[in-house]
């Protein structure tokens, strides 16, 4: 185990869920899903330095002030876990270059802990496998390990159990992005009560949930249109309900030419897929001009990777 003497750089994409079945209440308060998760070309950029104890800080287009610094933040429990793991005895002094948007749906919290896992690998020379940093990311939470794999997968279990699905070509989306977050849990909650008022309408929920057959297809195909149709989130119904202002930001993106939106996650991002880069261009011009804050990016992109600056 050698320490490096020059920091490790390390980027991380963000995901958009293009497919979350949520299962039934568990007796652990859990609830099993089924997704399928694309990394986008929105990136999380860690760059770990060798230190006697753990300390992190932010920067970039996101405001960092809501982010905690101290112990429990995601990104210093990501490098305690690693030195507890091989027994390194020194820290690391994380910088974090935040793009992802805060408690948005696209797992930003979760990229920086992938990205830290891999960067202390690298700077610690602790030189673990990819199935013991994957072991690792699932403790972090669920949707860790899939910012460590990135590309297109399945994740079922809470969302950590991956298998790589294949996707053809390039998917071109724009994201309406929020100025708040929403709290994950809440979301959840949300979901349960929806589900026990509206017993007699709906189906009741699967305890294992699954993902349908057309989206495998669709990503395979790399045809949007295939994919627009089959674009189905189970938390979006309680997301709206929470933040009605969504269903209006939908709206206006079908209007102009998105051909289809859906709410990221546990929200408030909605992603809107569009056609071709053209259609992305000016899908972006027109929500921009609604005065909403917009990004445009690409899918799927490769997992958290050591860079070399």
């Amino acid at each position: 185990m050698t320490t490096s003497a020059s920091p490790v750089h390390v980027r991380a994409p963000g995901k958009i869920n293009v497919f979350m079945r949520v299962g039934s209440l568990q007796e652990d308060g859990y609830h099993e899903v089924a997704t399928a998760y694309q990394a986008v070309s929105l990136l999380e950029e860690v760059r770990a330095h060798a230190a006697p104890d753990f300390s992190v800080t932010f920067d970039g287009p996101v405001d960092c002030s809501s982010l905690a610094v101290d112990g429990s933040n995601i990104a210093i429990k990501a490098a305690r876990m690693l030195a507890r793991k091989t027994g390194y005895r020194g820290g690391v002094r994380l910088e974090i270059t935040k793009r992802v948007p805060i408690a948005g749906g696209m797992g930003g919290g979760s990229a920086d802990a992938a990205a830290t896992l891999l960067a202390c690998d690298a700077l610690w020379g602790t030189e673990l496998s990819r199935e013991e940093l994957h072991a690792l990311a699932a403790r972090l939470g669920a949707d860790v390990p899939f910012a460590l794999t990135g590309g297109t997968a399945i994740g079922t279990g809470r969302g950590d159990q991956l298998s790589p699905a294949l996707a053809k070509g390039q998917f071109h989306w724009v994201l309406a992005l929020a100025d708040y977050g929403m709290s994950t849990p809440r979301v959840y909650q949300e979901l349960d009560r929806h589900r026990e008022r509206h017993a007699l309408d709906i189906f009741p929920a699967s305890p294992q949930p699954f993902v349908d057959a057309a989206v495998l297809q669709a990503l395979r195909a790399g045809d949007p249109h295939m994919l627009a149709e089959t674009l189905h989130n189970d938390l979006q119904a309680p997301a709206l309900l929470l933040s009605p202002a969504l269903a209006g930001v939908l709206e206006l993106g079908e209007r102009n030419g998105a051909l289809a939106g859906i709410v990221s996650g546990s929200g408030p991002t909605i992603a809107f897929l569009a056609p071709d880069l053209d259609g992305a261009i000016s899908l972006q011009i027109a929500l921009s001009a609604a005065r909403l804050h917009v990004l445009r990016v690409t899918g799927p992109y490769s997992g958290a990777r050591v860079l070399s600056d």
